[in-house]
């Protein structure tokens, strides 16, 4: 009886182990962050929007953003599919180099961080950029995830390009808006 038992364990050990998948590719838990020198650097190669979080750690609504709008999963894949997604702290210390052009940082605020915000930076404010590295829009504010989601699509999707956001929320979502 012990013998059976014996095999009966190897095999199910057996057949557990190797039915798992070994592909070698895990799903993607995240937003897949990255540091704006290392967008641009992608950009160069493969062009793509860039979606820039600019973020301070004293920020509570920076922080809610963080765990309810960049955690939620429509969110996440819309943005790993169509943009460079950058986290750049507007209050750090060290220097950024962007091609030929360095960026420092001012007293409090980072020079970069100036830049992107038109130099009046709102935490938490989420920049725009064009797969040619040119702004498209900055939008300060915290944005719950479906708000989110709509301008996100309007911009990875070209739609900013052809109509106003009004226009386009009231066409893609007609249950939702209506015109006034």
């Amino acid at each position: 009886m012990k013998k059976y038992i014996s095999i009966f364990f190897i095999f199910t050990l057996t057949a557990l182990t190797g039915f798992k998948s070994d592909s070698g590719v895990k799903p993607v838990e995240g937003i897949q962050w990255m540091t704006i020198e290392q967008a641009y650097a992608k950009i160069q190669n493969e062009p793509r929007k860039i979606l820039i979080d600019v973020y301070t750690d004293w920020c509570g609504w920076c922080k809610v953003m963080d765990k309810e709008t960049f955690k939620n999963k429509a969110v996440i894949e819309y943005i790993n599919k169509k943009f460079y997604a950058v986290k750049l702290d507007a209050e750090q210390k060290e220097e950024i180099t962007l091609g030929d052009k360095k960026f420092i940082s001012q007293g409090r605020t980072h020079q970069l961080a100036l830049a992107l915000t038109n130099n009046q930076p709102s935490y938490p404010t989420t920049v725009f950029l064009d797969d040619q590295f040119q702004m498209i829009q900055p939008l300060p504010g915290y944005m719950k995830a479906k708000e989110f989601h709509e301008v996100i699509t309007f911009i990875g999707d070209n739609y900013h390009k052809k109509e106003a956001f009004e226009t386009y929320k009231v066409k893609t979502y007609p249950g939702l808006y209506s015109v006034k």
